[in-house]
């Protein structure tokens, strides 16, 4: 590809998800998608997991996109669960590749206890069935939901949320637990930068200043469920406060989510915006 054509690609998409994590495309199909919708940068950030990022970023120079390594990372104040993206961070970061190591130990033995409260309460789910959908993958919810799909246990997504393994839910398991302080420093320390995700989702509007005490650096402005008043409002107070402002598709699969990669439409300006945290020349 010319420079004069990747230059014409003025959108990225920052917030997606592959089998590495809980999304249900490969990142051949991922980088494929990205590629039809001309995008110029791209960020596979999954949940617990860099795993994508090598061959994201090998695909990304066939295809021209940039492709920045991301992660997406839970954490919890006061009862809220509140994720944090973490951009441009260090894959071989010592601290950070341990902590990710005791995640993904911990999202497994989340996910067998789960099982164990299913099969107490009569529901037949193995776990085997369970490993076998995940594949492999930081293992999540949406993979115990699946293999209950799978089992022929409910008729849908929606019930065994409803049902069994959403919050409050009989079959729940809590995560790790994670400060968000705890976790902008772990971001920070891999040369990386926190970016709060989908705040009109998480409703911690309050709490963002202390965030930002407390090392938070930027701000996902752009989402699949931000309408654009919203996404405007984020704006100012990303301007503000002098946080870079990110967005993306928060994508997992073509058939169970709401978004499609590419879309909102988040502009090149979101990238600089990170590099500009970090002095990254354009």
């Amino acid at each position: 590809m010319t420079l004069a054509a990747r230059t014409l690609r003025r959108y990225v998409d920052l917030h997606i998800h592959s089998k590495f994590s809980d999304g249900t495309c490969t990142v051949q199909e991922l980088m494929e998608m990205a590629s039809q919708r001309n995008l110029r940068a791209v960020s596979i950030t999954d949940h617990d997991s860099l795993d994508a990022y090598p061959q994201a970023q090998a695909l990304g120079e066939q295809y021209g996109i940039e492709v920045i390594p991301g992660v997406e990372l839970s954490s919890e104040i006061q009862g809220v669960d509140i994720h944090i993206l973490g951009y441009f961070v260090d894959a071989d970061n010592e601290q950070l590749r341990m902590r990710l190591h005791q995640m993904r130990d911990a999202r497994f033995d989340r996910a067998r206890r789960m099982v164990e409260n299913l099969n107490r309460l009569g529901i037949d789910l193995r776990f085997e069935t369970v490993l076998g959908i995940a594949g492999g993958a930081a293992i999540g919810r949406p993979h115990i939901a699946a293999a209950m799909l799978k089992e022929e246990l409910v008729y849908s997504f929606r019930e065994a949320f409803d049902k069994y393994i959403g919050y409050d839910s009989p079959a729940y398991v809590e995560k790790l637990k994670l400060s968000p302080r705890e976790v902008f420093d772990l971001v920070r320390a891999a040369g990386g930068i926190p970016v709060l995700a989908h705040p009109a989702i998480t409703q911690v509007d309050e709490r963002i200043p202390e965030f930002v005490r407390d090392g938070l650096l930027g701000i996902e402005v752009y989402h699949s469920e931000h309408a654009t008043a919203v996404a405007e409002s984020y704006m100012r107070f990303a301007k503000t406060h002098n946080l870079a402002f990110t967005g993306g598709s928060d994508f997992h699969s073509p058939t169970h989510n709401r978004s499609e990669i590419g879309v909102p439409r988040v502009p090149l300006a979101a990238v600089k915006s990170l590099k500009e945290k970090l002095n990254i020349p354009e």
